[in-house]
């Protein structure tokens, strides 16, 4: 069984996938094929929606707000050749401080 964690990793290791081999229909390959500006505007969009969400009590469409602020912000990172534990490294040091 995958830990939770090691989804994340998992996910991102799937977008790099598909980044090199092409899927023609695929949700990821449309978004990595717009570019950064489009891919940053629709972390944007994602990140809008969750706040929305936030301030209501249905928690399931909270929750699926959170999960596609994560997905196109791994997706992003992914276009911007960031590995996630880059990101991971940047919040081990701040939680040491």
């Amino acid at each position: 069984r995958m830990s939770r964690g090691d989804f994340l990793f998992y996910l991102e290791d799937v977008i790099n996938d598909r980044r090199e081999h092409p899927i023609e229909g695929s949700y990821t390959n449309h978004l990595l094929s717009r570019g950064v500006n489009k891919i940053a505007q629709k972390v944007g969009e994602e990140a809008v929606e969750l706040v929305i969400e936030a301030m209501d009590n249905k928690k399931e469409l909270f929750l699926g707000e959170a999960a596609d602020v994560i997905y196109h912000l791994l997706v992003l990172l992914v276009q911007k050749n960031v590995k996630l534990d880059e990101v991971v490294e940047i919040l081990k040091g701040r939680h040491s401080r």
